[in-house]
């Protein structure tokens, strides 16, 4: 530890308690990375779990004055590596702040501190007949904080939005060590630019979020599920073209392909790769009649699309299984080996296009890809295995990686959707934006955060 970040730890001492100030390097080494295995992590100085904006305030103060860098962290579930560790800085987790604020029904919002976990508070807001859709795979575990730095998404996004819809309000400790509050409580609001949106998204590079006011909507009506079968992804990715097409907007449309579904079985026994080669799962949330005819509807397009067998849910059981065997696709692979996760995002159109790139680039460069995607909108989630300790295997997989980021933009998408860009996709990046409109990322992070103290190295260069 260099005396500079000696000094800012002993600082931060006297606001937070010891017990709470990690300089354990094995007990640090579990709160200095998310799940991106594949990215690169530093030592850190110390890990602080503050549990008050005040602490949160104290230690950023602490490492302005000793020029410490400073890298947030939530619970740890991102997948691009935007929560890790830079050698010397100080991580800040969050996890303790989590307490709900408020809920006002009437005015259908939520109040939460960062370290609220996802479903946690869909839980609390139930009790009063409302709902928070943003539903990352990772909701049973990560943070409405780390959502907020990732801008995360999740299976209800194609009908619902992502995180930045729904985030109305923050507080947050900016870069010159100061409280402050963005955004409003009303229903609308158009005063100044529009700095929610702008730290919604931002990794945590311009700031410290301490509070976050999110909107909520009614609960929707039980959701009716359609599972289709078919032998091939580009069968699949007309299917969902060709619900596009008919006009319908899924609550949820998932893809989940044979790797997936054998992974799953492996370590649940559900039999679901026994049928299939890939399975969509639709559902659609319109109440009575209308609700009855779209699914009928999805089913139709599933079946002319070229599926082996496509029905409408009656056991609600099953469809929870079925979803579940969804969300249970990552950690089921991560089983098989170190998984280095994409998150391209195409036009609903070039869907099949580009699951027919993958598949190609998974043959030409000898790599087992697994997909999942949130069909309904574009996302996919190439996930690319490699044996353990193969390092041929993996420089093979970081080259079908940049491949698939190439393929998405040449089809007229972009390099992440809900992930982030943190350190796994900074070349992405720069491929995908123009250098006028990098230099306008840049400036913005300049003028905020001017000694580059806040999760440095992140998205871009300062």
């Amino acid at each position: 530890m260099g005396l500079s970040a000696r000094d800012a730890v002993e600082q931060i001492r006297r606001a937070v308690p010891s017990e709470r100030v990690l300089v354990d390097p094995e007990v640090m080494a579990g709160l200095s990375q998310d799940q991106a295995v594949w990215a690169p992590v530093g030592l850190p100085a110390a890990v602080v779990r503050v549990a008050s904006t005040a602490e949160v305030q104290a230690v950023v103060q602490a490492c302005i004055r000793y020029g410490v860098p400073i890298v947030p962290r939530g619970a740890g579930t991102g997948l691009s590596g935007g929560a890790n560790a830079v050698d010397g800085c100080v991580v800040v987790s969050t996890e303790r702040m989590n307490t709900i604020v408020e809920v006002d029904a009437l005015e259908r919002l939520a109040v939460v501190q960062p370290g609220v976990v996802n479903d946690d508070l869909r839980a609390a807001v139930a009790d009063y007949g409302l709902w928070y859709p943003p539903d990352p795979a990772s909701s049973p575990w990560s943070t409405i904080g780390g959502n907020v730095a990732t801008n995360a998404g999740g299976v209800c996004c194609a009908k619902y939005g992502v995180t930045r819809d729904y985030v109305i309000g923050l507080e947050l400790v900016n870069p010159l060590g100061e409280v402050v509050r963005v955004g409003r409580r009303t229903a609308k609001g158009v005063a100044g630019y529009d700095l929610v949106g702008l730290m919604v998204g931002s990794e945590g590079t311009l700031g410290v979020v301490t509070e976050i006011t999110v909107k909520l909507r009614p609960l929707p009506p039980n959701p009716i599920t359609v599972a289709a079968y078919f032998d091939t992804l580009s069968d699949a990715g007309a299917a969902i073209e060709a619900v596009a097409a008919a006009g319908l907007t899924p609550s949820a449309l998932e893809l989940v392909d044979r790797h997936c579904l054998a992974a799953v079985d492996a370590w649940k026994n559900m039999g679901l790769s026994t049928d299939a080669q890939v399975v969509l799962l639709g559902r659609v949330d319109e109440p009575g009649e209308a609700g009855a005819a779209a699914a009928e509807e999805m089913a139709g397009c599933f079946r002319r699309a070229g599926a082996t067998w496509a029905e409408r849910s009656t056991d609600e059981d099953e469809a929870e299984a079925l979803f579940a065997a969804r969300r249970l696709a990552f950690p089921a692979l991560e089983r098989l080996g170190p998984v280095l996760t994409e998150d391209v995002c195409v036009p609903k159109g070039r869907v099949a296009e580009m699951l027919g790139r993958i598949e190609e680039i998974a043959l030409s460069n000898e790599v087992t890809i697994a997909n999942i995607a949130h069909a309904g909108d574009g996302n996919l989630h190439p996930l690319l295995i490699t044996p353990l300790g193969d390092e041929a295997a993996r420089a093979r997989a970081q080259n079908a990686f940049e491949q698939i980021l190439a393929a998405a933009l040449e089809l007229g998408g972009t390099v992440t959707g809900e992930h982030g860009i943190g350190l796994l996709k900074r070349p992405g990046l720069d491929a995908e934006l123009s250098m006028e409109v990098l230099q306008m990322h840049r400036a913005i992070k300049r003028a905020l955060d001017p000694a580059n103290l806040f999760n440095p190295g992140k998205i871009f260069d300062a």
